[in-house]
């Protein structure tokens, strides 16, 4: 269901932008009236600026890497040059890399899960608040993940748990700045197979076997019994960052059939 207007006059950044729940988030908010600013280190996240603009949008694409604090400074900068000011800042890059017991994860793996599901996050929070605060007004939506309680997959589990404190410490210290911080925790989604896969060097016999009991643990601890879609996940988040939202921050919104992480 598309909202008519209801992100009119707003700029909105959206990381991650180039495909699945990003893409979706970026292409109905454009629907509703929102000028788009597409970050993504995958080049074709032109395609969904392209997109955007065919159907009559407004839309910039930023390619950098968010795992950097360059690259959240970078994705920023070009938001200002673009539009003049951000509005909404949506944090959804993130994704568990591996899934392995624990005691299978390597020093430099575990440093990997948490570069990819926390900092970029934690890099663009700070790299907005600049321009939020000049504005006396922003909102921002972190994308964490039910999964703080999940099997094979502790060092991503970690990872968003800090975004889920961050999402709770930065909504109560600058709450009095007009900023809103929240957060969306999803579930199991199911989504069209990556363009870029999560694991480049692809997964072993043994990994795969230890990835299904992951997925039969999502399946099987949400109380609907199934994954959600793109569309269930997109809507909420849509939710927080809109004016219909403006007396809630701080809280994580579990979107997971029921299972709460």
């Amino acid at each position: 269901m598309i909202f008519q207007s209801r992100f009119a006059g707003k700029v909105m950044v959206v990381t991650g932008a180039a495909q699945g729940i990003g893409a979706g988030v970026a292409t109905r908010a454009a629907a509703e009236g929102a000028k788009l600013v597409l970050v993504d280190r995958a080049d074709f996240v032109t395609e969904i600026e392209q997109a955007i603009v065919e159907a009559g949008g407004e839309a910039v694409s930023v390619q950098c890497d968010l795992e950097t604090y360059e690259g959240a400074t970078a994705a920023m900068a070009a938001a200002i040059e673009a539009f003049g000011r951000i509005d909404v800042l949506v944090n959804n890059v993130g994704g568990a890399i591996r899934m392995r017991p624990f005691d299978r994860f390597e020093a430099a793996q575990i440093d990997a899960e948490i570069r990819r599901s926390l900092m970029p996050t934690l890099y663009s929070c700070h790299a907005v608040l600049p321009t939020m605060l000049a504005q006396g007004a922003g909102t921002i939506v972190n994308v964490s993940s039910n999964a703080t309680r999940g099997i094979r997959r502790v060092p991503y589990s970690a990872a968003k748990g800090g975004v889920n404190g961050l999402t709770q410490a930065l909504a109560m210290e600058y709450a009095e700045a007009g900023i809103r911080v929240v957060a969306t925790a999803p579930g199991g989604t199911q989504a069209p197979p990556r363009r870029v896969p999560r694991n480049a060097a692809g997964d072993n016999a043994e990994e795969q076997a230890w990835m299904a009991e992951a997925v039969e643990q999502v399946t099987t601890s949400a109380f609907l019994k199934r994954y959600g879609t793109l569309d269930e996940q997109i809507a909420p988040i849509l939710f927080l960052a809109s004016d219909e939202a403006s007396y809630i921050t701080a809280s994580i919104l579990p979107v997971a059939g029921g299972d709460i992480g």
